[in-house]
């Protein structure tokens, strides 16, 4: 998003707000890449971008309005998830960005997918947020029962510099499998329902925090099938990446499905060191406040799972020396 757009977007938001007549010249603009608005990314990011934010001429705090950092405006921006995320705060297009606790690593490191693009050392964390589950969603009567039936299947591994499709190349790679054994799209999850709904389509992965809106759309209208994870494949698969762990998705979290076995990884919010110190030490300071917390629990299903307690499980890169301050302050690193 251009700074002319993210500055119509403030003055418009600043308009039905009340928020008088404060100047561009006061406003600290934060950009946080998600992912598809299939996913959990995309809303979990407009949370944080709500509970961090307190644009120019808001009510302060104390006096009932937002507990946000003063003059800063966070905008979630759609993107390719974790992948495209860390390319935009390596280029400086982005100020921060969602990422899978893995891919960050992998990136901060130079190994992995990463091996061959060199590290991208600038990466730093500011909190794990929650653990987000490998789905693999099949079309009903596919004949799909476990990831070996995807051979010879039309399955969509998600778009370049996702997330989702390093860790599917993961899983099918465990499995046996490879990309030349299965007719392989890659496209984002709510146009592989459309094909799933059309049947040119038997397959889909993706990785997101349960529930995720394009899963229960497909499940609540033509139905749809939650493949498991599971077995001696997927116990190599932890043992051998230090990032997996076992989950399960409880039964009737999507209808008509029951409780399936995976695995899942970590959700990260993650920031370019070049951000000031003191405006993360204020942005971390300000998601974890009590107005933040109410925020949280109350805008998605994901909301509880994110905690203060938790924000530094699984931490894989260094942190960001502003978000390091605020965890020492509060406590929670020593």
């Amino acid at each position: 998003m251009s700074r002319k757009r993210l500055l119509a977007y403030v003055l418009v938001l600043g308009l039905v707000c009340g928020l008088g007549t404060a100047t561009a010249q006061e406003m600290t603009f934060f950009r946080i890449g998600t992912g598809g608005t299939g996913g959990t990314y995309y809303p979990i990011g407009g949370l944080v971008a709500h509970c961090i934010s307190n644009p120019p001429g808001s009510r302060p705090c104390e006096e009932g309005g937002s507990c946000g950092v003063p003059g800063l405006v966070a905008i979630a921006q759609s993107a390719n998830g974790s992948v495209a995320n860390i390319n935009a705060i390596k280029s400086g297009m982005l100020e921060s960005g969602f990422s899978q606790s893995d891919v960050a690593y992998w990136a901060y490191t130079g190994t992995g997918i990463f091996e061959n693009k060199g590290a991208v050392t600038d990466l730093r964390a500011l909190a794990n947020l929650y653990p987000e589950t490998i789905h693999l969603v099949a079309r009903k009567g596919a004949g799909i029962k476990s990831v070996k039936d995807l051979k010879g299947k039309r399955v969509s591994l998600d778009e370049p510099g996702s997330g989702t499709l390093v860790d599917a190349r993961i899983i099918l790679e465990a499995y046996g499998l490879t990309e030349k054994d299965i007719e392989v799209d890659y496209i984002k999850p709510n146009p592989a329902i459309e094909k799933i709904k059309d049947n040119q389509m038997d397959a889909f992965f993706i990785v997101a925090g349960y529930p995720t809106g394009s899963v229960v759309e497909l499940a609540s209208s033509v139905g749809g099938e939650l493949i498991p994870i599971n077995g001696p494949e997927a116990d190599a698969l932890i043992a051998k990446y230090g990032f997996f762990a076992k989950d399960v998705i409880p039964a009737d979290t999507y209808e008509g499905i029951g409780e399936t076995e995976s695995l899942s990884v970590g959700a990260q919010l993650i920031v370019s060191a070049k951000v000031d110190e003191e405006l993360v030490y204020k942005i971390t300071k300000a998601l974890w406040n009590e107005k933040s917390r109410a925020l949280l629990d109350k805008g998605h299903a994901k909301g509880k799972a994110i905690t203060a307690e938790t924000a530094l499980d699984g931490v894989g890169i260094p942190l960001h020396p502003g978000a390091e301050r605020y965890y020492k302050e509060a406590g929670l690193l020593k």
